[in-house]
């Protein structure tokens, strides 16, 4: 008696086809790499202070109560912000407004009375 052997051929797995979206975005990863790899890191610029910063930092100089209108006019003298727009001022006290509705207690400004702010701390 003869034993029959498996006709069965053991096949090698199928390479997967990839579809064009999956080719571009292995081929964008790899370039991406290659890009950040190849790019000379920059120097951090030395940044001016944002507007808050620079009312936060004449509000601790003048040591009162200030209105927006005057820590506008001091930011602009001591070239601590600049700005282009039409009203600074407006935009001054919407910033700060919305720092003491968005932080409560932690804000670092505190109004005392209409249109006039101070520090907080």
């Amino acid at each position: 008696m003869t034993t029959k052997k498996s006709s069965k051929k053991q096949r090698a797995p199928k390479k997967r086809i990839m579809t064009k979206a999956e080719y571009e975005a292995e081929a964008k990863t790899e370039t991406r790499a290659a890009v950040a790899e190849a790019k000379p890191r920059r120097a951090l610029k030395e940044r001016k202070p944002s507007g808050l910063d620079a009312a936060a930092q004449v509000l601790a100089e003048a040591g009162e109560p200030l209105s927006t209108a005057e820590m506008v006019k001091r930011m602009l003298a001591e070239g601590l912000w600049k700005t282009s727009g039409k009203t600074p001022a407006a935009t001054i006290y919407a910033a700060i407004i919305r720092e003491c509705a968005e932080k409560g207690d932690q804000s670092r400004f505190r109004k005392v009375e209409l249109g006039k702010f101070m520090l907080a701390k």
